[in-house]
């Protein structure tokens, strides 16, 4: 069974930065997941949750949502299984619940997603 558990998450005020954590548990090594980080924002269901960033295996390859380019940076330790968000020069709109994925192929859905990190922007 696969577990993912993100923590960081709180309430900021506009302009600050804030790290978010996912740590992966499971029967491969951390090194055979592409893992992302997903956001849920107020009012929105949770199928709406919109890709913030995501990362390969090897973390060459990241991909950012264009809101967010310049700002936040994805990056893993597979010796620490464990994937980052660093989010940096944050914004009221970026408030929402956070929510870290992974999945064992490069294409597909995302099959293993955490409970979610809430983090709030005040203006």
């Amino acid at each position: 069974q696969v577990q993912v558990e993100e923590s960081g998450g709180g309430l900021v005020q506009a302009g600050d930065s804030v790290m978010l954590s996912c740590v992966v548990s499971g029967r491969r090594t951390f090194d055979k997941y592409a893992m992302g980080w997903f956001r849920q924002v107020p009012g929105k269901e949770r199928e709406e949750r919109e890709c913030v960033a995501t990362i390969n295996y090897s973390g060459d390859t990241t991909y950012y949502v264009d809101s967010v380019k310049g700002r936040f940076t994805i990056s893993r330790d597979n010796a620490k299984n464990t994937v980052y968000l660093q989010m940096n020069s944050l914004k009221p709109e970026d408030t929402a619940l956070y929510y870290c994925a992974a999945k064992l192929s490069l294409v597909g859905s995302y099959r293993y997603w955490g409970q979610g990190t809430q983090v709030t922007v005040s203006s």
